[in-house]
């Protein structure tokens, strides 16, 4: 029988492709050794249309790839509890019926180990039950994971909600500045919510895994793979040991109207024509994730400040969300009115300098274009992976999620990016303060060392899987010796 890997990603197209592409990067390189078995969930509200077709394509171009789902489950709604909350349980139940998909699987192929997401750490007892090594796909970076190793540390510290302690500094090892207890990732924010405790659970069982699989390399986060590896962030048992294979930079489809079809915006060849005929590194690109989206009144202050600032501009506005406060798009296919959440006349004032796109760009396309010189980013770890390749400098605006973490290290220990002062209470960014920002990052001497400094990282990024001497690519053949 052939040797398989199973790889089990959380729910979510996001989720689904970034294991896909650590399934190719195995392949590409060991297809002699293994074919890949995803295992999916099936019926989750993070379903869409595009999920299908994606494995579809991917089983069609990957002969060595093959899909299984799990049965659909149904989540009690009624109670009162955070959409997170759902989500993991929803991963809880459908994971329940790991054990038969596993089997089932290994009617035809014998399985080498198992690399889980970390929200499926729920299928750790069924691992064991079969003699299953299980890996973890982490897929942010060092700095983050070594947070998350530390947060069953920092839980003791406490008895209130993060949420509350607005005064309140956390100290991780291995980061030069604290994070405040309210930029906590979401999820741990408040202890009545039940998603708190899944995440410790997640948390704590991470070093109980026979390995972490990380999408890092050395060079970018030097300092925080050294503290992991001491030990440090999970002081009282042994740390796994941890493999930095990246930069793998996941590549999703683009996203679809309810028909299936593209959704209305510029087309892909319009917003790239547009690039190529700007000058080098003039533009700065503005784009906040697959969800990250505003209020219209701060796409209004955004306005206002890009327009003061003088610069060129590529800018994504998406859908504004329902409350003011949140910073997720619902449904990012959903039709709105995009002038008219702009200040009056913006449009026809800017056209001889900027770019508004409407939904949805290919941002990895619009990083590498010789024009760009910067990038305003929520900072979620698949945009600063693309920046880091594309050697482009960051404005760090963080969102939701671990981003605030992220961007306390790209500011301060990587030093790859400059910081916006963010109100309080909400995030608001004024544009007074954008506008001073974008012109430190596009003209000030400070931009351009961090020009510089993000070309060579883009090198080192290169180097790093570019061949079986780099760093990643070792650690990829460390981690197959380790898989049998």
């Amino acid at each position: 029988m052939v040797d398989t890997i199973v790889l089990l990603p959380a729910p979510g197209m996001g989720h689904i492709i970034s294991m896909v592409e650590l399934g190719k990067l195995i392949l590409r390189h060991y297809a002699h050794k293994f074919s890949i078995s995803v295992v999916i969930t099936t019926g989750s509200d993070w379903d869409t249309p595009s999920i299908p077709s994606y494995i579809h394509h991917v089983s069609q171009s990957n002969p060595s790839i093959s899909f299984h789902s799990l049965p659909s489950v149904s989540v009690d709604t009624t109670q009162t509890r955070s959409s997170t909350a759902v989500a993991f349980e929803f991963i809880r139940l459908s994971l329940a019926h790991a054990p038969h998909v596993l089997q089932q699987i290994s009617k035809s192929s014998t399985i080498r180990a198992l690399i889980i997401d970390l929200f499926c750490s729920s299928a750790l007892p069924a691992a064991k039950d079969l003699n299953l090594p299980v890996y973890y796909f982490y897929t942010s970076g060092a700095y983050a994971l070594a947070a998350f190793l530390y947060l069953p540390k920092i839980h003791e510290q406490t008895t209130k909600s993060f949420k509350d302690l607005t005064t309140t500094e956390l100290h991780f090892p291995g980061m030069s500045s604290p994070l405040k207890a309210t930029h906590m990732i979401e999820p741990m924010l408040d202890r009545d919510d039940p998603a708190y405790w899944d995440m410790l659970y997640f948390c704590s069982h991470l070093p109980k895994s026979n390995g972490i699989i990380a999408n890092t390399f050395e060079d970018l986060e030097p300092e925080a793979l050294k503290t992991i590896t001491d030990g440090a962030c999970v002081p009282d048992s042994p740390t796994p040991p941890v493999y930095s294979i990246g930069p793998l930079i996941a590549h999703s489809e683009e996203p679809a109207g309810d028909d299936g079809n593209k959704g209305d915006r510029a087309p892909e060849d319009e917003c790239l024509s547009w690039l190529d005929s700007q000058p080098s590194r003039s533009v700065v690109f503005l784009c906040f994730g697959s969800r990250g989206t505003f209020s219209v009144a701060q796409v209004k202050e955004i306005a206002r400040g890009l327009e003061r600032s003088g610069q060129r501009f590529l800018w994504v506005v998406k859908k504004p969300p329902h409350g003011e406060k949140s910073k997720q798009a619902e449904n990012f296919a959903a039709e709105f009115d995009l002038e008219g959440m702009l200040p009056e006349g913006f449009l026809e004032r800017t056209k001889d300098k900027g770019m508004v796109v409407k939904k949805w760009a290919p941002q990895g396309d619009v990083l590498r274009k010789e024009s760009v010189g910067g990038f305003v980013t929520h900072c979620g770890w698949n945009s600063v992976l693309e920046a880091v390749v594309a050697g482009v400098p960051m404005l760090a605006w963080p969102l939701y999620a671990e981003q605030h973490l992220n961007k306390n290290v790209l500011v301060n220990d990587m030093k790859m990016a400059i910081d916006l002062e963010q109100r309080e209470d909400d995030g608001f960014v004024s544009g007074d303060e954008l506008e001073r920002r974008v012109r430190e990052l596009m003209e000030s001497e400070q931009g351009r060392e961090l020009r510089e400094k993000s070309w060579k990282m883009r090198e080192m990024a290169l180097a790093a899987l570019g061949s079986a001497s780099g760093s990643s690519s070792r650690a990829l053949a460390k981690l197959v010796e380790a898989l049998g």
